[in-house]
């Protein structure tokens, strides 16, 4: 996890130095969504102890909206940006969404007090997979859109990868006893279902901004 101390440097230090402070910003962002899926990761395996992972997203939370509002302000005011304006509001609208269904898979695994699962984690692994394309796809935007374009379609591989996991799961479930738990485990993938969709938006996002570096 990011700790306190270094985000505020490093959302300090967005407007100086080397890179482009937008950039900098979506790379911070991905980051701290990461970070949310390693936790959710974590609560699926048992290994966070009831009550502590809602407080801990939130403050993933709270830093992932902090730069988000970063980035808008940042929109408004930047004389020049490195892709398409609309294409980065996309793109880290996206991005926050995903980390908005991370933290709701979190809290509702805690009001539901569902046990440690296996359904999950090749889920949480394939969106593991497409935020880090997503990262590197951030990175080269600026100067390579081609690689772009190549890493936003593995983390839409990654994406789509997530949505066949979800059939798969509720086909799995669905074969039993229709019970209250069957149902709470099929709201929480259901969750991590969206999470994909969301990522996709935000690999699109990527790949029109590539394209129109090329045009």
């Amino acid at each position: 996890m990011v700790n306190t101390a270094r985000f505020r440097r490093a959302v300090g230090n967005l407007g100086r130095g080397a890179g482009t402070p937008l950039i900098a910003i979506l790379e911070l962002q991905l980051a701290e969504t990461a970070t949310a899926c390693r936790l959710a990761r974590a609560v699926a395996e048992g290994r966070v102890a009831p009550g502590e992972a809602p407080e801990k997203m939130a403050e993933i939370e709270h830093r992932g909206d902090t730069l988000r509002a970063e980035l808008v302000a940042g929109l408004a005011g930047a004389p020049a940006a490195p892709i398409d304006r609309e294409d980065l509001f996309r793109l880290s609208r996206s991005i926050d969404d995903v980390l908005d269904n991370l933290r709701d898979f979190v809290r509702e695994w805690d009001l539901y007090e569902i046990a440690a699962a296996d359904a999950y984690l090749g889920l949480l692994d394939a969106t593991a997979s497409g935020l880090d394309d997503l990262r590197l796809a951030v990175k080269t935007i600026a100067r390579d859109a081609r690689e772009t374009s190549q890493s936003a379609l593995a983390s839409k591989k990654s994406a789509n990868e997530i949505r066949r996991l979800y059939d798969v799961e509720i086909g799995r479930l669905f074969r039993g006893e229709l019970t209250m738990d069957v149902l709470k485990c099929r709201e929480l993938l259901r969750r991590l279902d969206v999470v994909g969709l969301r990522l996709n938006e935000a690999a699109d996002a990527l790949a029109d901004a590539a394209v129109k570096r090329r045009a």
